[in-house]
């Protein structure tokens, strides 16, 4: 069997003919009119052997040939699928260009379609014309990328071998696509904001750091957009989204990857309650709009996104799935649980930290279903109101909703007491010079702007990347990533 070398020197020799017989193998155009699938589908109820009047001009990858003396038959594949071609010496002015040909070369096509005694429709070549000579073969013997690693990071050969994966690309714009449209008939504005900040902020996460060479300052990738986003909402916009790709130099696994893509959406006048109703109206279009129902499947697990969802609040969660009741236990015996369970908590002990920790390790896995959490501990954010019942003291007006284990967005009531919010900061700027990775550095002209006077506003961010794995079933962040971060 060849090596990979003597393959690629064997193309080389043949597009060093195609050059001698005056063949362009690269030229700069060629209008196609039909699609590969709309040829298959257009002419799918012709007879055996009976040709269409009509001529046809398509192009494609070749992915099959079959040279048999003066008779040649392969596969063109493009976006849309594939279709057969069929070539005859006698019939062919530029046959002998066949012998120079290679699975994966980009061919045009014209000519009439038939259907085969085999039932298959096909393209008679009246016309053939060389697009793209391959240089480099594609990989034999593969039904679709079998190895994982290659997929990811040769995603060219990935779409090329299994074009069914571009399935899930184009439902992940249509779900872009649905939520725009969503938001823009109930009058929200979409708009931009800066990648590059000059103080990070929004949530916490660790930034990626790099310099500004013209103004000689360092600057960081965004974490979050919600500290400019609400900007706008001080300036007088009713409501903004914005979706935004986001960088945080943390973890990298099933779910996470350093870039992301999230939309954030801001409404004046409104509370996470209504942020509530937004999610699931999202959701819920998005996978009717993909899938044509609300119910899907994801890890073998049937789930149903119809509205109404299950809620608890965090407390609520921990007595049912854990089967702890936070509320009747003093300090001492609730920081006991810390080394029982094992609990990863890095800064100091606070109720409230043990409370998010306690839900991170009993009860997140169990969250199958759609379900809300809400009432979260004070300490998991600077930016979001307390709670407006007493019996909620500790605790801000924050939900996540978690589907099949994942939690997929976050939400506040958003905190617009410009006195708290720098009491808060300040608080969190401590912990960032004490070396806590929750803090984070103020943002003076942030806080400015919200003692100008911001509305009671309820703000959501929804993960596009975890939303396009759920609708579309895909296990892994990495499959509805064209390009994933990969080590070198």
């Amino acid at each position: 069997m060849p090596t990979e070398k003597e393959l690629i020197a064997e193309r080389l020799r043949k597009l060093d003919e195609l050059k001698k017989l005056g063949v362009n193998p690269y030229p700069h155009t060629f209008h196609t009119h039909h699609h590969a699938k709309e040829v298959a589908e257009k002419y799918s109820a012709l007879e055996q052997d009976a040709k269409s009047t009509e001529e046809v001009v398509s192009a494609g990858r070749i992915m099959s040939l079959r040279k048999m003396g003066g008779v040649t038959f392969g596969h063109i594949q493009d976006e849309s699928g594939r279709v057969q071609f069929y070539c005859k010496k006698d019939q062919l002015e530029d046959y002998d260009l066949i012998r120079l040909l290679d699975i994966g070369d980009i061919i045009g096509l014209k000519g009439n379609v038939f259907k085969t005694k085999t039932g298959e429709v096909t393209i008679k070549v009246n016309k053939l014309s060389v697009l793209c000579k391959s240089v480099r073969p594609l990989p034999e013997k593969w039904h679709g990328l079998q190895d994982i690693e290659t997929r990811y990071r040769k995603r060219h050969l990935d779409l090329i071998m299994s074009p069914e994966k571009m399935q899930v690309f184009r439902a992940r714009t249509k779900i872009m696509d649905t939520i725009r449209h969503l938001l823009n008939s109930r009058d929200f504005v979409e708009v931009d904001t800066p990648v590059l900040q000059p103080v990070y902020g929004g949530a916490a996460a660790q930034p990626f750091k790099t310099h500004l060479n013209a103004l000689n300052m360092d600057v960081f990738l965004r974490i979050s957009n919600e500290l400019y986003l609400k900007r706008l909402i001080i300036g007088g916009f009713h409501g903004v989204y914005e979706f935004s790709r986001d960088f945080r130099n943390e973890d990298i696994d099933r779910t996470h990857n350093p870039e992301f893509t999230q939309i954030e959406i801001y409404q004046a006048f409104a509370d996470f309650n209504d942020m509530k109703e937004l999610v699931q109206d999202i959701y819920t279009e998005a996978a009717k709009a993909v899938n044509g129902s609300t119910k899907i499947s994801f890890n073998r697990q049937d789930i149903e996104l119809k509205k109404p969802w299950k809620s608890y609040t965090m407390v609520e969660s921990i007595k049912k799935f854990g089967e702890i009741d936070v509320n009747a236990l003093k300090d001492a015996e609730l920081f006991k649980l810390k080394d029982k369970f094992g609990l990863k908590i890095k800064a100091e002990l606070t109720r409230g930290r043990v409370i998010q920790a306690l839900f991170e390790e009993l009860v997140e896995k169990n969250l199958i279903q759609p379900t809300f959490i809400t009432h979260h501990p004070i300490e998991s954010t600077s930016l979001c109101k307390p709670c407006r019942e007493p019996e909620h003291a500790g605790f801000v007006e924050r939900f996540e909703p978690f589907i099949a284990g994942m939690e997929i967005a976050n939400a506040y009531s958003e905190l617009n007491d410009p006195v708290l919010q720098r009491e808060l900061f300040e608080r969190q700027a401590k912990l960032h010079a004490q070396g806590a990775e929750e803090g984070h550095p103020i943002d003076e002209d942030f806080l400015q702007a919200i003692e100008t006077g911001m509305p009671p506003t309820g703000g959501v961010g929804i993960g596009i990347d975890r939303m396009t794995m759920i609708i579309t079933g895909q296990p892994s962040i990495r499959d509805v990533l064209f390009f994933p971060f990969m080590k070198m």
